[in-house]
């Protein structure tokens, strides 16, 4: 597992599952021979893109970063047209720095698409209860809202049974809300219209997780936004937004699709200037 120290904040990669989705979908309407050049894709046309949890721990609290897709949630026709190649190792890779599912204190949830949320909950005794029972959940209240009351496109993604089972310990907040010291959530929309980025300052040692505005390195081109975006313009405006404003302040660029790099720093013509870069795990 990779780990880095951001001022105060430790963050450590945990072993969430992987998807392998459609590289035109993930990329939108950036033709092919581009996007290829930056991310690759396999026979057929898919790009992986892990779904691994970030345990941040501060100021003596364990913070989980998405949740992963779970173990036992995916139909056979969900494992295969996904590319869920892998499943989450979640409860192991807690093990290995010494914690369980019960040790982790609030859980920040970006988004609550399938391929963030599954992880929330888990099977126990054929009955779906909390995988995390002892933490707050945070997400946006749009993004709430409309995962409880899904549209006719959004139902494919907001599953009830990744909300259900932890209902009683979500907290939803407006436009921001400051976690810890130093540590924010922030609405953005785009993606989904209660899509949040997550932001860390302490001094000069910053970071922050775009989440799905800019799920891989290879979508650093602002203009790169997803198929799947809800609202793409909206992804494009705010997406720039906060590029503009993390190069300027030299923050770390975190990841959680990324199959190559865990996080990132561009230097001031955009360039890669240090990275973290992703062990590569044997599938079983």
């Amino acid at each position: 597992m990779e780990t880095m120290t951001i001022g105060r904040a430790k963050l450590t990669w945990l072993n969430g599952g992987v998807t392998h989705m459609d590289g035109g979908a993930m990329f939108g309407v950036v033709p092919r021979p581009l996007w290829s050049k930056k991310y690759p894709s396999n026979e057929n046309n898919q790009i992986e893109l892990r779904t691994d949890p970030i345990l941040l721990q501060l100021d003596d609290k364990n913070y989980l970063i998405e949740s992963g897709i779970g173990k036992g949630k995916f139909s056979e026709k969900q494992l295969r047209n996904y590319g869920v190649f892998e499943e989450s190792k979640l409860d192991q890779s807690l093990a290995e720095v010494g914690l369980k599912a019960e040790d982790i204190d609030e859980v920040l949830m970006t988004h609550l698409h399938f391929d963030h949320a599954c992880g929330l909950t888990k099977y126990e005794n054929n009955e779906l209860v909390s995988t995390f029972p002892n933490a707050t959940i945070h997400v946006s209240q749009t993004e709430w809202d409309e995962m409880r009351n899904p549209n006719m496109r959004s139902k494919n993604t907001y599953w009830e049974e990744n909300w259900k089972p932890v209902k009683e310990q979500v907290v939803p907040f407006d436009q921001e809300i400051e976690v810890a010291d130093g540590l924010r959530m922030i609405h953005t929309g785009g993606h989904s219209d209660g899509h949040c980025v997550i932001k860390f300052d302490d001094g000069e040692d910053k970071f922050i997780h775009m989440a799905d505005l800019m799920p891989t390195h290879g979508h650093q081109n602002p203009l790169w936004v997803l198929a799947y975006d809800d609202f793409p313009v909206t992804s494009v405006h705010v997406k720039k937004e906060l590029q503009d404003e993390a190069y300027s302040s030299n923050r770390w660029f975190i990841f959680y699709h990324d199959a190559i790099y865990r996080a990132l720093k561009f230097d001031d013509e955009k360039k890669i200037a240090e990275s973290v870069e992703r062990e590569q795990y044997p599938y079983e």
